[in-house]
């Protein structure tokens, strides 16, 4: 069996050009977590765009050494409420024999019933994260001018093409910190943490990222207490739907002149301070 689940979500965003904005329907790619069960206990929680489950969790298993081959399963399938966002494997006794260290090394797990959806993750994480506040506004135009900076500071991406980075502004759009690394969450975790242990974090206003906003990116900047987050590409739906729940702006960049916004579009403005006419951002 192999769920479909929600690849993309139909969202209303605002698109602008410089000064110039409109509304617009856009795609943003599907992402749930995925529960995934061992002979019966709890092994790891990732986070995907939903459909081929199975598929998923038989090529963990192979890469983190569970299985060698397809043999190995005894079962390997939905649970029994056959919810989408959980995998239930059973190993053959033989196989379970040799690999002890690997299943005691079970990490990540949040959760480990059937049921298990973005709208319980979003309720759970607003026990450790607070609504961003609204005193910060900033014309989209300089706005645009913080995202185009970003690539001109990577210095690995120009060398390798194969980086990603973190850029950190107060609300003077000063650059308060910068981070590159091989990894988006690693690059963002550097940078808020140089932001930290230097005591500037709480001027931070505006976070440039060169990789698409995912929940778990959201969740950092919120944490951090940065309300707006910009990227070159679109968000996920689940981390539009958190952005939304926290009071955040989350937009993305595409090209030098163009910014989509997909949530708190009160916080960037035209020059004329306004944004009107133009609908809020929202879930189709």
């Amino acid at each position: 069996m192999n769920g479909s689940g929600n690849n993309t979500r139909s969202y209303q965003v605002i698109w602008c050009e410089r000064d110039i904005c409109r509304s617009s329907s856009q795609e943003l790619i599907g992402e749930e977590p995925l529960l995934i069960r061992i002979d019966g206990k709890a092994y790891s929680v990732v986070m995907r765009t939903p459909g081929e489950e199975v598929f998923h969790a038989a090529g963990l298993c192979l890469g983190e050494g569970i299985v060698d081959s397809p043999d190995d399963f005894a079962t390997i399938g939905y649970c029994e409420e056959l919810d989408p966002n959980a995998i239930d494997i059973r190993l053959r006794p033989e196989r379970r024999q040799r690999i002890p260290d690997i299943l005691d090394r079970r990490g990540f797990v949040s959760q480990t019933s059937c049921g298990i959806c973005g709208k319980e993750m979003i309720r759970d994480l607003f026990q450790i994260l607070a609504p961003a506040q609204d005193d910060f506004k900033i014309e989209i135009s300089r706005v645009l001018d913080c995202a185009n900076r970003l690539s001109r500071n990577q210095s690995y991406y120009q060398r390798t093409k194969g980086s990603h980075a973190a850029m950190i502004f107060d609300n003077q759009l000063e650059v308060i910190s910068f981070a590159e690394d091989v990894g988006r969450h690693n690059a963002l975790d550097k940078a808020i943490g140089k932001a930290f242990m230097n005591k500037k974090l709480p001027e931070a206003s505006i976070l440039i990222l060169s990789s698409r906003i995912s929940y778990e990116l959201v969740q950092k900047a919120a944490r951090a207490q940065i309300p707006i987050m910009i990227s070159k590409s679109r968000p996920t739906a689940l981390a539009a739907e958190m952005g939304l729940a926290l009071n955040m702006t989350l937009a993305c960049s595409p090209s030098e002149s163009e910014l989509i916004i997909v949530c708190g579009e009160k916080r960037l403005l035209r020059q004329q301070n306004t944004l009107m006419g133009l609908k809020t951002a929202g879930l189709a």
